[in-house]
C-alpha cells in the first residue's frame, strides 16, 4: 500500500508543500500544465530551484505575480480580493478532473469557513487577500494536482508544528499562529512555539486537515521516497523545511483464525440449526455444516467453525452447550485473501453497495450486496437480473474513469 507521511517539524505552507511535491517528483511541467487550466493565464510565474536549508538540499517552489501595470485600479483591486463565491466557480468551471476539484474545493472551503466564523462574515463573501489570492489559488490546487499524481491511497503526518511570535497582516499585528490557522486545525495534534516564527499557514493547514487520514508519530512504514519542500526564512536554527516521506505500508500478517470441527449423529435438525445461529450470533466468522458417513455406514453431520483466537473460548462453550458434541478437533488456520474494497455504485433505481476484490491496485472482481439488490428489485418490482445488468454497466464505466 502506497502512503505519504507528513513530517511537520517546521510547520508547513502552501509553497512548502508545493516546493516538497516537486522534490518528490512530481513534474514542475506537469503541475503547470494541469494548473493552466485555470482562467489565470499571465497573472503568475511559477519556479523551482534547488536551495540549501542548514545543509539539507531542498526544492523551493516560487509564485511570481505579474504586474498589472496596464489594467485599471478597479480591476487590480478585483484580484486582490476575491472570495470564496469567485474561486468556487472558476475551479468548478475548469477542465480540472473531477477528483483534483473535489480536493481543491474541500480545502478552500475549509479555509473560508474558518475565516467566516473569524470575521462573522457569510461564507460565499469571504475574501483571500492574504498575499494576493493568486497564491492561495496555485498552493490549493497545485496541492490537489500533485496528490493525485502521487496516487497515495493513505495520507498520515505527525504533529503539526505552528511555531510562535507576531506576524504582520493585512488587519495588523496579529500573534502565532494566526486564528484561521487554529480554527482550521481544530482537534488535530498541535505543536506551539517550537520554532519562533509562523511555521504553519492557514493554507498550510487546510492542506493537512482535508487530506490526512490520521495523525501518528509512530507508523511501520518503509520509506521508498523522501522529498523536502524549502519554505523563505533564513537565519533560523530549525530548517524551515517540510519533510514528504513516500513509503511503503509493511503487510500486516492477518489475525491467526482457528478451525473447530466436531462430528455429530444424534441431533435434530431443528437443535442443529439452532445452535448454528447462537454460533454466528456469539462472532464466529463462519459455521457450516458437511454430510459424512461415520463408521458403521452411519450418516451423519460435520460441523465447522471458522472463529478469531479470541472467541474461540466462547464459541467452545456454545458448541458443548447446544450441541450433543463431546469433543472437538482445532486447528490454526492462515488464510490468504484478497483486500477488499466497497464502493457506491448508481442504478436507476438507487445506489448499491458493491465489494471490489484488490490485487495490488488492480480489481480482480466484484460483486454487489446481495440484500441491498434484494431490497431495491422488489421496492421498485424490477427483475433482479436487469439490476445486475445495470449495476455491471455502472462499475465498468466506474473502473474505467478511475482508470484513466
Amino acid at each position: 500500500m502506497k502512503i505519504l507521511y507528513y513530517d511537520c517539524f517546521s510547520g508547513i505552507s502552501g509553497d512548502m508543500h508545493l516546493g516538497a511535491l516537486v522534490d518528490l517528483g512530481v513534474e514542475l511541467e506537469y503541475l503547470q500544465k494541469e494548473l493552466a487550466k485555470l482562467p489565470l493565464e499571465g497573472e503568475y510565474e511559477l519556479s523551482a530551484t534547488t536551495v540549501s536549508k542548514s545543509g539539507i538540499r531542498a526544492t523551493q517552489v516560487k509564485v511570481k505575480l505579474r504586474e498589472h501595470h496596464h489594467h485599471d485600479h478597479h480591476h487590480d483591486h478585483h484580484h486582490d480580493h476575491r472570495t470564496f463565491g469567485n474561486i468556487r466557480a472558476m475551479i468548478l468551471s475548469s477542465a480540472l478532473s473531477l477528483r483534483i476539484k473535489e480536493r481543491a474545493l474541500k480545502m478552500f472551503q475549509k479555509i473560508a469557513e474558518a475565516e467566516s466564523r473569524i470575521h462573522a462574515k457569510p461564507l460565499e463573501q469571504v475574501a483571500f487577500h492574504e498575499v494576493g489570492a493568486i497564491d492561495s489559488i496555485i498552493d490549493i490546487v497545485g496541492s490537489a494536482i500533485g496528490l493525485e499524481a502521487l496516487g497515495v491511497e493513505k495520507i498520515y503526518a505527525s504533529r503539526i508544528e505552528l511555531g510562535g511570535g507576531f506576524v504582520r497582516c493585512a488587519h495588523g499585528l496579529l500573534p502565532v499562529p494566526a486564528p484561521a490557522t487554529l480554527e482550521i486545525l481544530q482537534g488535530l495534534p498541535i505543536g506551539l512555539h517550537g520554532v519562533p516564527f509562523e511555521a504553519t499557514t492557514p493554507t498550510g493547514a487546510a492542506i493537512l486537515a482535508c487530506n490526512v487520514d490520521s495523525f501518528s508519530g509512530s507508523l511501520p512504514l518503509s520509506p521508498q521516497k523522501i522529498g523536502y519542500g524549502a519554505g523563505e526564512r533564513e537565519g533560523v536554527d530549525i530548517p524551515n523545511i517540510l519533510r514528504l516521506i513516500l513509503a511503503d505500508e509493511p503487510v500486516q500478517p492477518s489475525p491467526k483464525e482457528v478451525l473447530l470441527e466436531t462430528n455429530i449423529d444424534d441431533m435434530s435438525p431443528e437443535h442443529l440449526a439452532y445452535a448454528v445461529e447462537r454460533l454466528f450470533e456469539a462472532g464466529a466468522l463462519d459455521v457450516y455444516m458437511t454430510p459424512i458417513t461415520t463408521k458403521k455406514n452411519r450418516l451423519a453431520t460435520k460441523l465447522s467453525i471458522l472463529s478469531l483466537l479470541d472467541k474461540e473460548r466462547e464459541l467452545t462453550q456454545i458448541l458443548f452447550q447446544e450441541t450433543s458434541s463431546i469433543g472437538l478437533r482445532r486447528l490454526e488456520v492462515e488464510k490468504i485473501a484478497l483486500a477488499r474494497r466497497f464502493i457506491q455504485v448508481p442504478t436507476p433505481w438507487g445506489e448499491v453497495s458493491v465489494k471490489l476484490s484488490m490485487q495490488g491496485e488492480k480489481v480482480v472482481r466484484y460483486k454487489a450486496e446481495y440484500e441491498e439488490c434484494r431490497r431495491l428489485a422488489m421496492t421498485h418490482s424490477v427483475p433482479l437480473h436487469t439490476l445486475y445488468l445495470a449495476i455491471d454497466k455502472a462499475v465498468e464505466s466506474c473502473l474505467n474513469d478511475t482508470n484513466h
